[in-house]
């Protein structure tokens, strides 16, 4: 198991042929509109964790995507949402950034609800960007007949900015190629950022913590809703098995006492889950060791914050 970055200055990336086209692409939108499961489904592999539970993007993750036509590297922001904590703050500003350091804006709405008022504050964020823009239409299996007046709220929204439309299913695959061919066509000719077989400029000990922290949503729901973050505290690697620490944050003793569950039944249970998917990350046996902390109002603290990976990006 080799750090991406290693991949990145080892000599491997090749020179891209004539006419090759290359860039970012910003996945913007609500909270729960389906960026994340969009991106891993473009990538071809899990790179971002998904749940039910809102606000599970935390960080600006890039997705690669090499074709022989086309580089695209995805960054999956944090869902636009007013904040209600310094975290909070701090990811709407990262999602802020974002817009303005992609070549192309993907604007993610779920189309089985008419425009609301959280779609139209995006809206309004994006008017100031040059970029190409696409809005795209999420969750196309779910919308169901004879809602048509659904996706004619949206045909307004882009009609008034000058965006184009796509309507697909993060789920089920539909509509994505037409999505992709978009995506490429509003691109420039440009190198490989990265080497084409990557899938993700993240190290393997944030996407560990990440999957760590999706079974918890998964398996605690409502009960530890935010209040968690992960800590990689030590990866050793042998032979034949990966041994990874990690340390749970949660803010109060009493989600301590629900992450571990009776006789530490719901830790196990989280930690059995997370080895499962980190063993497809890395194709190999994992031994994982879990511990839960207590740090009082970690998401309020700009220092504690930084601590855990959670910075202002420039």
């Amino acid at each position: 198991m080799s750090e991406n970055n290693d991949m990145i200055t080892s000599g491997m990336i090749p020179t891209a042929p004539d006419g090759y086209k290359s860039g970012f692409v910003g996945i913007i939108g609500r909270p729960n509109v389906g960026k994340s499961t969009l991106m891993n489904y473009l990538v071809g592999q899990k790179i971002a964790i998904t749940s039910p539970v809102a606000q599970t993007t935390r960080n600006r993750l890039r997705g690669i995507l090499t074709t022989p036509e086309a580089q695209i590297i995805f960054v999956d922001t944090p869902g636009i949402h007013k904040p209600h904590h310094e975290l909070g703050q701090v990811l709407v500003k990262n999602a802020q950034v974002a817009i303005h350091a992609v070549d192309v804006i993907l604007f993610v709405v779920d189309c089985t609800a008419e425009v609301g008022g959280g779609d139209r504050y995006i809206a309004e964020l994006l008017t100031n960007t040059k970029n190409p823009i696409i809005l795209g239409l999420n969750k196309a299996d779910q919308q169901g007949e004879g809602n048509q007046f659904l996706d004619n709220s949206y045909q307004e929204l882009a009609k008034d900015h000058g965006w184009t439309i796509a309507k697909f299913s993060a789920v089920t695959g539909e509509g994505l190629e037409a999505l992709q061919t978009s995506l490429i066509q509003n691109l420039e000719p440009g190198p490989y950022y990265y080497p084409p077989d990557l899938v993700t400029d993240q190290p393997e000990r944030f996407i560990m913590g990440e999957l760590i922290r999706e079974q918890i949503l998964l398996l605690t729901r409502e009960e530890v809703p935010h209040s968690v973050a992960i800590a990689i505290e030590r990866v050793q690697e042998e032979d034949s098995i990966t041994r990874v620490w990690a340390t749970v944050c949660v803010e109060r003793p009493s989600q301590k006492g629900i992450v571990i569950g009776k006789g530490g039944s719901m830790l196990q249970t989280i930690g059995t889950a997370a080895r499962q998917q980190m063993q497809k990350l890395i194709d190999g046996k994992i031994y994982l060791e879990l511990f839960v902390k207590v740090q009082p109002k970690w998401r309020q603290s700009r220092t504690r914050l930084a601590e855990l990976g959670y910075r202002v990006e420039e």
